[in-house]
């Protein structure tokens, strides 16, 4: 088991994290560059597609070319709001966060420029998706990377395509299923105090009274949960940006001057650096939107039509509305309430994962049962450093009310000197992984409260909630509507996803198992957190954006036929 989790987290590692260098230079992860790299050309290739067609995209969604009778089970707008319902998540309240806490706020520009390569990416993806499709017995369509890796590249190429469908159903039933209910879980255990397997339970019936009902039920109740979500959340930001009006024009400058000349922010010198804040920017504006990772043609394969290219312009509106019209207003909302570097009151438990610590001694070469404690006179800390998010906190109290500073010391465990560093040959700082608070009594405390900066979904929650505190206090709720149903629509997508995989693999009778081992692992992940688990369901990610986007390049000929044979057909009909 060690050595498994040693090659999953090597593999991670190899395609997902930030290399410390490669021949002296600093540089992006592997996949980000796969991916931006493909964007770029195919971009050139098809003579910006996603600018030149953006108006017709809007009209083929609108339906004016819809014809029932057309080959497929879904219209455009349903297979659109299947693919957004998978995109449009937790990635564009957590994911923007992260990009701006570990790259500032020139990481949003870099989202911004990621998702005008990523709308050719998908436009190319789904017009393959929707041109290779296959119809089943059962009169319902199958689309996707295995079937234009297959189809279009001919059997020799069959173990590429088998390889995608095996990840994207593994994939399917872990990020885009069980990760997502432990997120969910997790903030409502936090903001109501909520059992795990309460919320479980409930999103996983959710889940389960949709998926079973197949790919027609999906796509009526995506029409309807994805545009509610996406204007409930955008209105609330818009609404926000109203009332910081005069800081709307600052918070634009900030970003632009930050996305070529960051400064240091909330992670000091780290973020100082261009090539962070564009990694962070990067990674996570291809992450929120999914181009290239194969997924959304699966969906707009569904369509109903027989012109593949309309597909494809769909498509690329995926990127459009969710990286350039919901994470930015996310990026812009925790950018003018300054939400983004500023520390924030809260509830710390010395135990909860995203907290780290370190302790000085004098000792270069220390004792193993050297000092294993973090003393706090006043609630500072004064041997050390605690931690949230890799930024100090403020001043610890033992009380809500933040009348009572910490007087105390917490006790560190499973101390790890591997990774200590020298501070001017006198000091050595000690990390931990567990850690217990008492007081000078000797007491134990479960929670401390301080000023800490936040992150992730609760990063955007904090902006929220100051953002909104003019019209209404708890403004932080609405973006906990928000993550409840990003997560029921991005599971329930992402079971489509999932099934199509093994449908491809297994055929027709095995959908419905599939069904309820996607049920069963949505409640699995709302109560059981694996790190391993986690990374196995990353590096499936990795291999499906992988796989695709291999097949994407040695079908870019194809692709660019297909899209000239629309463009001379659609000046005929002009003309």
């Amino acid at each position: 088991m060690e050595t498994f989790e040693r090659i999953i987290f090597t593999l991670e590692s190899l395609v997902w994290s930030f290399p410390e260098s490669v021949f002296g230079y600093q540089s992006l992860p592997l996949l980000v560059v796969v991916i931006l790299g493909f964007g770029v050309f195919i971009t050139g290739r098809l003579g910006f597609i996603q600018v030149l067609q953006f108006k017709e995209a809007f009209k083929v969604l609108s339906g004016k070319y819809d014809d029932p009778d057309d080959t497929g089970d879904i219209n455009h707008f349903q297979a659109l709001s299947t693919a957004l319902s998978a995109t449009v998540g937790v990635g564009n309240i957590a994911g923007v966060a992260l990009a701006i806490h570990i790259g500032g706020p020139g990481a949003l520009f870099w989202m911004w420029v990621t998702a005008v390569f990523g709308m050719a990416i998908k436009y190319t993806e789904c017009t393959l998706g929707a041109y290779y499709r296959t119809e089943n017995k059962d009169g319902t369509v199958s689309g996707g990377p295995m079937y234009y890796i297959e189809k279009g590249l001919g059997s020799n190429w069959k173990w590429l395509a088998v390889l995608f469908a095996i990840s994207g159903s593994i994939c399917a039933l872990l990020t885009g299923n069980a990760i997502q209910a432990n997120t969910l879980a997790d903030v409502m255990r936090t903001e109501f105090n909520i059992p795990l397997h309460i919320t479980g339970l409930i999103t996983a019936s959710l889940v389960a009274a949709v998926i079973l009902g197949g790919i027609k039920r999906i796509g009526a109740v995506t029409a309807r949960l994805v545009p509610l979500m996406a204007i409930l959340y955008v209105l609330g930001g818009l609404v926000i940006l109203l009332l910081h009006y005069d800081q709307v024009i600052p918070g634009f400058v900030t970003i632009l001057s930050n996305a070529f000349n960051p400064q240091a922010g909330v992670l000091g010198v780290g973020s100082g650096a261009l090539i962070f804040t564009l990694s962070y920017g990067v990674q996570r504006g291809l992450f929120s939107n999914e181009a290239g990772q194969g997924s959304s043609p699966i969906a707009m394969a569904a369509s109903k039509t027989k012109e593949p290219v309309h597909s494809g312009l769909v498509g690329l509106i995926g990127p459009f509305i969710d990286t350039l019209v919901v994470c930015s207003i996310t990026g812009l909302v925790i950018v003018v309430t300054g939400a983004w570097d500023a520390h924030h009151k809260s509830t710390v438990n010395p135990s909860e994962g995203n907290i780290s610590y370190s302790i000085m001694v004098s000792d270069t070469d220390p004792e193993p049962d050297q000092e294993n404690v973090l003393i706090f006179e006043d609630g500072i800390p004064v041997n050390g450093q605690m931690m949230r998010y890799s930024v100090p906190v403020d001043t610890m109290f033992v009380d809500p009310e933040y009348s009572v500073p910490f007087n105390g010391q917490i006790e560190l465990m499973d101390l790890r000197t591997d990774i200590g560093e020298i501070i001017d040959e006198t000091e050595l700082f000690f990390s931990s992984v567990g850690a217990t608070a008492v007081d000078e009594e000797g007491n134990p405390l479960s929670n401390l409260y301080g000023g800490v900066v936040e992150n992730v979904a609760s990063l955007t929650s904090a902006a929220f909630s100051i953002g909104l505190a003019p019209l209404m206090p708890g403004g932080q709720y609405l973006v906990t509507i928000a993550v409840f149903f990003f997560v029921i629509s991005t599971s329930i997508s992402w079971s489509y996803y999932g099934e199509r995989s093994i449908h491809y693999l297994l055929g027709q009778k095995s959908i419905f198992t599939y069904r309820l081992i996607f049920v069963g692992m949505h409640f699995l992940g709302a109560i059981v957190s694996v790190s391993v688990v986690w990374s196995f369901g990353d590096v499936m990610l990795g291999i499906m954006a992988l796989t695709n986007i291999i097949g994407l390049i040695a079908l870019s000929k194809i692709i660019y036929s297909i899209t000239q044979t629309y463009l001379k057909k659609q000046k005929e009909n002009n003309s």
